[in-house]
């Protein structure tokens, strides 16, 4: 699983990361709090930038399939770029709320289009949780937030996230353990319609953290080095929008306004520098699971994935 990115630039931001949390889960105080919505106003150049943080071009800068994302003349936004757009990483750092920072990890996204992304304008955020599952003390929580994406200046809802968290540590709160969705696996009794390689550049998360992610963990190597890796690793949501691209290419005839949904489970992080093999499975039409692997280390990166799409 891919650590949350969470880190702010504020020392009060910073002090609850390090040290996390000093009572127990509010589950009431979470499930009826109202977040104010987030205006967020990007331009045609942040649009570029978070395609060059996906690596797109890095192979074949001339490659006209990958100059529409990244050059200002007929540009086209991902779809993916979404999950960057109106977001709050510092959304439950207050220490009332019981949630441990330092434990919190970032298990799963999902990405549902409604209609495509405008290359720049002003766009805001609403923010709801879902609901807490409660796993025990030793197990952790599980919890599912909505962020829900309107362009500011019609009104048009264009895109719901979907974040599932796991608060490691923070179980035995007395809420409910059952009940949680459970993501579809991909087919164990076939090999997959399709295996694509990619290759992460080695400077990748440093030109993706710039998209607005700062969490030193992909930055800097002594953070790094505090979190268990031995060097800084790739931003989950990094490796989850490489993927969308290759589906995008596969599945959708390189056309973003088809996409229709992206789901991943993160499973283990990502090595700038690795590459990336994704498998996809057909299942129906519109309808497909993938599957991300380390290639190097052979590792499962991402899991459960499920992409739908416009036929």
């Amino acid at each position: 699983m891919a650590p949350l990115e969470c880190f702010g630039d504020n020392p009060d931001e910073q002090r609850t990361l390090r040290y996390g949390a000093t009572m127990p889960i509010d589950y009431a105080k979470l499930k009826s709090m109202q977040f104010e919505p987030l205006r967020h106003t990007y331009t045609r150049r942040d649009t570029m930038l978070y395609a060059l943080g996906l690596g797109v071009g890095a192979e074949d800068p001339t490659d006209a399939s990958d100059l529409k994302y990244v050059y200002e003349k007929s540009l086209v936004a991902l779809p993916m770029q979404a999950v960057t757009l109106a977001t709050a990483p510092m959304l439950l750092a207050d220490p009332a709320f019981g949630i441990n920072y330092k434990m919190l990890l970032h298990a799963e996204q999902t990405l549902t289009v409604h209609k495509p992304l405008p290359t720049e304008g002003t766009v805001q955020g609403e923010f709801t949780i879902d609901e807490i599952y409660d796993k025990g003390q030793a197990k952790g929580a599980i919890l599912y937030m909505t962020r829900k994406l309107f362009d500011s200046a019609t009104g048009d809802l264009l895109a719901t996230m979907g974040n599932v968290a796991f608060l490691r540590g923070d179980g035995g709160f007395g809420g409910k353990s059952e009940g949680a969705p459970k993501p579809r696996a991909v087919p164990a009794d076939r090999a997959a319609d399709h295996s694509i390689t990619i290759k992460s550049p080695r400077n990748q998360a440093l030109i993706y953290r710039l998209s607005g992610d700062y969490n030193p963990l992909h930055s800097d190597p002594e953070i790094a080095a505090i979190a268990g890796f031995n060097r800084p690793i790739l931003h989950g949501l990094c490796h989850y929008g490489m993927a969308g691209r290759v589906l995008i290419k596969t599945l959708c005839g390189d056309d973003p306004s088809r996409l229709l949904q992206l789901a991943t489970r993160f499973t283990s992080p990502v090595y700038p520098g690795e590459t990336l093999r994704v498998d996809v499975w057909n299942i129906g039409a519109g309808d497909a699971s993938f599957r991300v692997v380390a290639s190097e280390r052979d590792v499962i990166v991402q899991d459960f994935g499920r992409c739908e799409y416009r036929n």
